[in-house]
């Protein structure tokens, strides 16, 4: 049976390494139950924290309480096997003298659950993660996709209320990481333990979370749904990592209920765009643009902005464009159903939906 799912409290957590401080007066608090993904780029912090949670780094201040048990306080620090959690590790750490079969229920080897029973509940693991014929292989006679399904299995197979994913996706190629992605999202949570997952990549992390904390430089900049993320990033950091089209500088002619209309330097009129951070009237700012916010059409009377396309690549569905604006500035990852050739001047639609207006500082 599993363990009950335990919820995840983190305050004013500091972890340095010398001089450099990997996680600065980081707080949050994960709901029992619930998936999370940590996103961020290298150096962000991210491993720093989930290493923290397992016990393998010991923070230099703060605190850290998993259930209702304290495991991190000024005088107190449970190491990693009294915390009742799991870890699938970026390079799946597999015993490489056991089979798989003994792999995934080592956990279970100085358990009360009889042999028949853990036998059982091995060959059902590694049916679910859909690798029951390699029972008997050993970790070299594997594929990465393979070792990695091994070590999902273990994890659910020690039956905890925490378990921890290190970026498990990231050495294995396309099609193999949206397979386990896959069986990753289904059997953690049909497992009702409470998962805390770490990526740099934030389409992994938007199609997994729950809730996503997006770290840079050691802080959490932002703590929302991955909608909320997306759509009303915090920082233009934020914005950035999520993913743009491109960047324009704009004039904010008016601020109104969280709208601002502003004056793109290329274009004759004023657009109207999202305000999600402080900017003001008068002052200059960055128009952060969404790839879903920008069309292509032909060049007419009514077009605004004028663009030439740099670049045109069939990707199956329809095709992406990049497009250079005032000889200099450029919109890329542009989707149309309608290939404009290289070289072709455009009109370039701006949806004011998916664009924020933001103070760059």
């Amino acid at each position: 049976m599993t363990a009950e799912a335990i919820g995840v409290h983190l305050h004013q957590l500091t972890k340095s390494f010398g001089e450099k401080r990997a996680l600065d007066d980081v707080s949050l608090d994960i709901a029992p139950g619930t998936f999370t993904v940590l996103l961020g780029p290298s150096g962000s912090g991210k491993t720093t924290l989930l290493r923290c949670l397992a016990g393998i780094e010991r923070p230099t201040s703060g605190t850290i309480t998993l259930g209702n048990k304290t495991v991190v306080a000024p005088g107190v620090f449970l190491s990693a096997e009294k915390r009742q959690l799991s870890m699938v590790f970026q390079d799946y750490a597999l015993w490489p003298h056991l089979s798989v079969a003994r792999n995934v229920g080592f956990a279970l080897e100085r358990s009360s659950v009889s042999k028949e029973e853990r036998s059982e509940k091995v060959s059902t693991l590694l049916a679910r993660v859909g690798i029951e014929h390699l029972a008997e292989r050993f970790p070299n006679e594997l594929s990465g996709g393979e070792q990695q399904r091994v070590a999902l299995a273990r994890a659910l197979a020690a039956d905890v209320g925490l378990i921890l994913f290190d970026e498990p996706l990231s050495n294995l190629d396309a099609d193999r990481r949206e397979d386990l992605r896959i069986a990753i999202a289904t059997l953690a949570r049909e497992s009702g333990a409470t998962v805390v997952y770490i990526t740099h990549d934030q389409s992994e992390a938007f199609a997994l979370a729950d809730a996503v904390g997006v770290l840079n430089q050691g802080r959490l900049v932002q703590w929302a749904s991955p909608e909320e993320v997306y759509q009303a990033p915090a920082t233009p950091f934020v914005a950035r990592f999520t993913g743009l089209a491109g960047e324009l500088p704009v004039r904010v002619e008016s601020v109104s209920e969280g709208l601002a209309e502003v004056k793109i330097q290329l274009a004759t009129p004023a657009l109207l765009g999202s305000c999600p951070t402080r900017c003001a009237s008068g002052e200059d700012a960055t128009l952060f643009i969404r790839p879903s916010a920008v069309s292509l059409e032909e060049v007419g009377s009514s077009s605004t902005i004028v663009a030439t396309v740099a670049d045109s690549a069939f990707i199956g569905r329809g095709y992406e464009h990049v497009v250079t604006l005032d000889g200099n500035r450029r919109l890329t990852k542009i989707f149309s159903q309608q290939r404009f050739p290289r070289g072709t001047q455009v009109a370039v639609v701006i949806d004011p939906r998916s664009v924020y207006v933001m103070s760059d500082v």
